[in-house]
C-alpha cells in the first residue's frame, strides 16, 4: 500500500515538500491542507501588487491544475483544529479526518497586533496574505497620510507602499535607526534617506501609545509614546509573527517560539516534521538553534523535509545560508546568513549610497549586509559555509573588490 504524506500549509515549503515527494514517490498518496482560498502564490512579489506596481496575474505560481496534474489533493479553505499523533489523523473543522504514514507542518505564522486601543480599527493593516495584500493596495489609493510601525525587514515594506502610493507617512521606531540589530547608525542612514526621497519621514525614539478612530471605528491618526500625534488614515503594522501552532497544544510536539526541529527537519515524533518560518531548526553552520523566514529557505526546508520523509530520516540535512534583498529604493540593499547575530563585527562606508557590515562568531564570518553593491555576496556565502576563521582579514574582507585568493588558507610547508 502507497504511503500516505498530509501537509498541513500551502506556502512555498508545503508546496516545496509536495513536489519533492511526488518526484521520488510516484504512487505515494499526497494531500495539502491550506486555510488560504487560493493555491501557492508569491509572497515576496504581493509587495509590488501593494505598491500598485503590479496586477494581480503575476502572482501565482501554481493554479489548481499544477496539483491536478500531479494527484496531489489540494483542501482550500481548509482549518486543521487538531493532530491526533497516535492514531496518525488530521482533525478538521468541518471535513472527515485525514489519515497520514508522515506529516509536515508548514504553517506559518500570523502577524503580531499591537497591544494598544484601537489596534483593530478599520484602516489598521499587517501585512502576510495576498488578501491582505489586496486590502492594503485598496485602502493605500485611497488615503492621503499614514504611519508604519515596525522597524524592520517587513516594516520597510509598508513606508515603501506608501511612498509608491503618494501617502505622506511618518515611520515610528523605537530605536534610533531603521533595523538597528543588523545595521549601524551609518548605514541605517542611507536608507533613511531613501525613505525621505519617497515622502516618509522617519521618527526615532518613538511607539505607539494608541490609535485614534472616529465614531465608526475608522482610524484617523496616532498618538506615540512621546505624546505627539500623526494624522492617519491608513497605518501599517510589522512588528514580528505568532506561530500557528495552537492546533497542536496537546500533542507531544515539542514547540518554543516555533516548531522545534533537527537538522534534517525532523520533529520530537519520528513521523511528523516541520519547515518554513515556524520552524525553530539546528543550524549546522551555526551549530545552534535558529529560525529564519526567508523565501529561500523555506523553499529549502521543505524540499529537505520531503527528501527525508520519503527516504528516511538523515537523508539530507538543511545548510543554508539565506539572504533577504530589498528593491524598494534607487539602491541595491540585501542581508545574508544571520548579520543580527555574533560577536564581533566590521563596517566601511565606500559611497553615499554603498555600505557594507560584516558580523563574525568565533572568527567565523556568520553574515552581513550590502548597500550600493551587492557583487561580493557569493563570496561571502562561499566563506559562511567553508566555516573558515577569517575574522583577521577584516581589510581584505571590507575592500571593494573581494578577492576568493587572498582570503584561501596558506599551504602547509
Amino acid at each position: 500500500m502507497a504511503e500516505s504524506y498530509a501537509i498541513i500549509g500551502d506556502g512555498v515549503a508545503g508546496s516545496s515538500a509536495a513536489e519533492t515527494i511526488r518526484e521520488a514517490s510516484p504512487d505515494a498518496d499526497i494531500t495539502i491542507i491550506t486555510e488560504e482560498g487560493e493555491p501557492l502564490y508569491n509572497r515576496i512579489l504581493i509587495k509590488e501588487f501593494a505598491k500598485g506596481k503590479l496586477p494581480e496575474a503575476p502572482l501565482a505560481i501554481h493554479d489548481e491544475g499544477w496539483y491536478e496534474d500531479r494527484d496531489i489533493d489540494l483542501r482550500l479553505n481548509t482549518v486543521v483544529i487538531d493532530v491526533d499523533t497516535e492514531e496518525n489523523t488530521l482533525i478538521l473543522h468541518e471535513d472527515d479526518p485525514i489519515e497520514y504514514d508522515n506529516l509536515l507542518i508548514a504553517t506559518g505564522g500570523t502577524p503580531t497586533q499591537l497591544p494598544v486601543p484601537n489596534s483593530d480599527a478599520e484602516g489598521v493593516h499587517h501585512f502576510w496574505t495576498f488578501q491582505d495584500a489586496r486590502k492594503i493596495a485598496a485602502d493605500a489609493e485611497e488615503a492621503a497620510t499614514g504611519v508604519v510601525i515596525g522597524a524592520g525587514l517587513l516594516g520597510i515594506d509598508f513606508a515603501a507602499i506608501c511612498g509608491a502610493q503618494g501617502i505622506d507617512a511618518h515611520y515610528l521606531m523605537r530605536g534610533e535607526c531603521w533595523w538597528r540589530y543588523g545595521l549601524s547608525q551609518e548605514g541605517a542612514e542611507i536608507v533613511h534617506d531613501g525613505m525621505r526621497e519617497q515622502g516618509v519621514t522617519p521618527v526615532f525614539g518613538a511607539g505607539v501609545e494608541r490609535f485614534e478612530v472616529d465614531d465608526d471605528g475608522v482610524l484617523t491618526g496616532v498618538t506615540d509614546s512621546n505624546g505627539d500625534h500623526y494624522d492617519a488614515e491608513f497605518a501599517g503594522v510589522a512588528i514580528g509573527l505568532n506561530y500557528n501552532t495552537e492546533f497542536l497544544y496537546d500533542t507531544p510536539i515539542e514547540c518554543d517560539r516555533g516548531i522545534v526541529v533537527d537538522e534534517y527537519m525532523q520533529t520530537s515524533l519520528d513521523d511528523v516534521y516541520a519547515a518554513g518560518d515556524i520552524t525553530q531548526f539546528h543550524d549546522i553552520i551555526l551549530d545552534e538553534r535558529n529560525q529564519n523566514g526567508s523565501w529561500g529557505s523555506a523553499k529549502e526546508q521543505g524540499a529537505i523535509a520531503g527528501a527525508n520523509m520519503v527516504h528516511g530520516h538523515g537523508h539530507e540535512p538543511f545548510r543554508w545560508v539565506p539572504s533577504y534583498s530589498i528593491t524598494h529604493f534607487d539602491f541595491p540593499f540585501l542581508s545574508f546568513g544571520h548579520p543580527t547575530k555574533g560577536d564581533d563585527e566590521c563596517e566601511r562606508k565606500y559611497s553615499e549610497t554603498e555600505w557594507r557590515r560584516l558580523t563574525f562568531q568565533d572568527g567565523k564570518l556568520i553574515g552581513g549586509v550590502l548597500i550600493g553593491d551587492l557583487s561580493p555576496q557569493s563570496a561571502y556565502k562561499d566563506l559562511i559555509r567553508s566555516e573558515r576563521e577569517v575574522a583577521d582579514k577584516k581589510d581584505l574582507l571590507l575592500e571593494k573588490r573581494v578577492d576568493p585568493e587572498q582570503l584561501a588558507p596558506q599551504q602547509e610547508q
